[in-house]
């Protein structure tokens, strides 16, 4: 045998060899088990300490703060009798009750960008430059020259309403880093703050503008308002690390503003909100003009306050068990049906009882406006809640601007035909009831079950 010829079976060899061990190696890889993927490749998502010490500090702070921003708009009912019948007295129930509605639509309207600053690590920027500005606005209305329409326009409109903004939707949002199984509860908890203000404040005032006049009563306002600040700006925490991430939020917005269940219930918050705070700004005339008891008048906005006080905490502790949606409809439908009982509350009982029932119902719906959002999350890590709370607060800062100038307009002064802001308001809240049912049976198609 020769030299090469050796050579060349040796190659062969080699060759059936090689191949082979192939064939080998690609079975083997054909027959391992599948493994997960690396845990860098997943999407961890973050644990919730469901309360602890921080946590609730976190939410005593943010009703702190909704006890100043929402609980002032809550008892503008009062304002709007006292300007009505002294400050501002040249002026129609409907150019005042701009002041009240220009206030609360930068409350929501501003929730856009400081949703943003929040979401990019500023929240405290935001809420403690909202606190100066809500703080030093509150003193510049206590100047206000009676039948000087401009400066409490400017005062209480633009600058407290531009200090609530900074501060209401920040506050409301960090209980979320806080909480997931108990996010309702949580949140309603804060918006309790809302309803307690709309309590304290209407005492306050009604009392302090008979035994001290308008400058004082607002003065000590402040003075209240200054203190409460200061410790809620120092118990508040955000815990989760800022989403400073360059990336276009663009296609989230697209993703948002194409989820149809979502855009219904955008629209049924959108009238509800439009009819829901008229007996609010209006109660309290309409007890005066209907020669109702001194005492049961000057306290009215206080019991319709009073009973949402429960209606911020039993309806969340109900929407945790059987989905915020799934609450929300129930009370928007019976809201609305409760305004129409306004027509009735023509005595001091009548009065009184439309207080309690509507300020709980009433009171409800509002608290479970925010939660109600996480029933549309479609991102398994939850991070288009901030989004689509800031969408919706933008929203709903128009029906809050309009509402109640339009019922205003709407009374006719100086005969005042109530029947038409109550019929307004009723058939807009009903009508947002409806939106919400069809958004419900959307997203009842869409996840499968209905639980949400």
């Amino acid at each position: 045998m020769t030299t090469s010829s050796l050579s060349s079976d040796d190659s062969n060899a080699m060759s059936r060899h090689d191949q082979n061990t192939l064939h080998d190696e690609k079975h083997e890889k054909l027959h391992e088990p599948l493994t997960p993927p690396e845990p860098e490749a997943q999407v961890k998502l973050p644990d919730f300490p469901e309360g602890g010490t921080r946590g609730w500090l976190v939410v005593l702070g943010g009703c702190i703060m909704t006890f100043c921003t929402f609980g002032v708009v809550q008892s503008f009912g009062v304002y709007q009798d006292y300007y009505t019948r002294v400050a501002l007295s040249e002026h129609t129930p409907s150019e005042i009750s701009w002041i009240g509605s220009v206030q609360v639509f930068f409350l929501f309207a501003i929730g856009l960008p400081a949703g943003k600053l929040f979401e990019l690590g500023y929240f405290h920027h935001s809420i403690i430059t909202g606190s100066l500005l809500f703080i030093f606005s509150t003193f510049m209305l206590s100047l206000a020259q009676p039948h000087h329409y401009y400066q409490y326009f400017l005062a209480q409109s633009i600058g407290v309403g531009l200090g609530m903004g900074l501060m209401f939707i920040p506050s409301i949002s960090v209980s979320a880093h806080y909480f997931r199984r108990r996010r309702s509860l949580a949140m309603g908890l804060v918006i309790v703050g809302a309803s307690l203000g709309g309590c304290i404040y209407p005492i306050m005032l009604n009392n302090l503008f008979e035994s001290a006049g308008f400058p004082w009563a607002i003065r000590a306002v402040g003075f209240m308002d200054l203190g409460l600040l200061i410790i809620a700006n120092s118990i508040m925490r955000t815990r989760l690390p800022p989403n400073k991430k360059k990336g276009n939020t663009s296609p989230m917005v697209k993703e948002i503003l194409t989820d149809i269940p979502y855009l219904f219930y955008m629209a049924g918050s959108f009238l509800v909100f439009w009819g829901i705070f008229i007996p609010f700004f209006y109660l309290q005339l309409w007890s005066s003009l209907h020669s109702i008891n001194a005492k049961v008048t000057k306290y009215s906005i206080t019991i319709m306050n009073a009973t949402s006080i429960v209606g911020r905490i039993v309806p969340n502790m109900i929407a945790d068990k059987y989905g915020p949606l799934n609450t929300a409809v129930i009370f928007s439908f019976i809201t609305g049906c409760l305004v129409f009982v306004m027509f009735g509350a023509t005595t001091s009982g009548g009065v009184v009882a439309f207080g309690i029932f509507y300020g709980f119902f009433s009171g409800g719906m509002v608290s479970l406006t925010t939660p109600t959002v996480s029933s549309f999350i479609t991102h398994s890590d939850g991070s288009d809640l901030p989004l689509r709370i800031a969408i919706l607060s933008f929203t709903l800062s128009f029906p809050l601007l309009t509402g109640n100038p339009i019922a205003g307009a709407l009374l006719s002064p100086p005969r005042l035909l109530w029947f038409r802001p109550i019929i307004l308001a009723g058939v807009f809240v009903l009508a947002g009831s409806a939106c919400c049912m069809l958004s419900w049976r959307l997203l009842k198609k869409r996840k499968g079950s209905n639980h949400f």
